[in-house]
């Protein structure tokens, strides 16, 4: 298993320097989100703020959960991601998904909403960055995106490309299929657990792990991630709540504080308290 800490506020700088606080308590990743206009809610560029979480730190994994690629255009993210993986000395990971339409950088702007819509640009974006990343000589005729031949250097430094987390909507087998041709799947449910609310259960994550393993065999390694919350106060307690996703089959929990209280100062202490470790 292995931990990351989703940060959701604060300005650039500081969120690099929680960045760095977050490598010395021993996080294994740290993250950001992709976002346009959330309300009032004050938003980065994640690109920008990844840049700087970078410059920061020297070994933590780094990435933005998550980034949509219906919204952005395919050629452009694939220079974005392959110079943050330079810059970070390849310790970039895409994480990917539909993107959520509170963000008005879908409706206000007159993005597609539909969601196939949406997942067919996901599919085609997620071919052209592998094909551009490639440092090859690549063109791509596609439903919504279409060029002629082009070739991107340089490649990123991670091989044989930058590591993709695809979210993953159990039991939707499209959804599952699509993150199965990549690299990780980041866990997500449809309709409700037992107790009538939405979310993911080690039951969901260990169908999901028997489901992966069923249809890549013992190909390269896959990542299970998965998002929860654990009191940094109370190591007992942490475990508990974290082991029964590791045994269920999860390899990465990335701490996710989305609701107040998640100021920075909050952050930090959760930070400095460590992983919820379970050995």
């Amino acid at each position: 298993m292995k931990y990351g800490f989703l940060i959701p506020t604060g300005d650039p700088l500081t969120i690099a320097e929680l960045a760095s606080e977050a490598e010395l308590a021993g996080w294994d990743g740290v993250f950001y989100w992709d976002g346009i206009y959330i309300g009032d809610f004050e938003t980065y560029d994640p690109w920008v703020v990844m840049a700087a979480m970078a410059m920061k730190t020297e070994q933590v994994r780094i990435g933005a959960i998550v980034t949509p690629p219906a919204r952005r255009r395919p050629w452009k993210l694939a220079r974005e991601t392959l110079t943050l993986d330079h810059l970070s000395g390849g310790r970039l990971v895409l994480a990917v998904g539909l993107g959520a339409l509170d963000d008005g950088g879908f409706s206000k702007v007159g993005e597609p909403t539909d969601r196939r819509v949406r997942a067919r640009m996901l599919d085609e974006s997620l071919e052209i960055l592998v094909g551009l990343w490639s440092g090859k000589p690549f063109a791509y005729q596609g439903e919504f995106y279409r060029f002629t031949e082009m070739t991107f250097l340089p490649q990123p430094v991670q091989r044989p490309r930058i590591p993709i987390w695809v979210v993953g909507a159990w039991p939707s087998r499209r959804s599952m299929d699509r993150a199965l041709r990549y690299d990780g799947l980041l866990a997500a449910a449809i309709g409700a657990t037992p107790e009538g609310l939405p979310g993911v259960t080690p039951e969901t994550i260990r169908a999901i792990r028997n489901y992966v393993e069923a249809r890549r065999g013992q190909q390269s390694p896959f990542e299970i991630i998965h998002e929860g919350m654990s009191p940094g106060d109370d190591p007992a307690q942490a475990a508990s709540i974290v082991r029964p996703f590791a045994e269920a089959g999860a390899t990465w929990w990335i701490e996710s504080r989305w609701l107040p209280p998640n100021e920075p100062p909050d952050l930090l202490r959760r930070i400095r308290q460590g992983p919820p470790r379970i050995d």
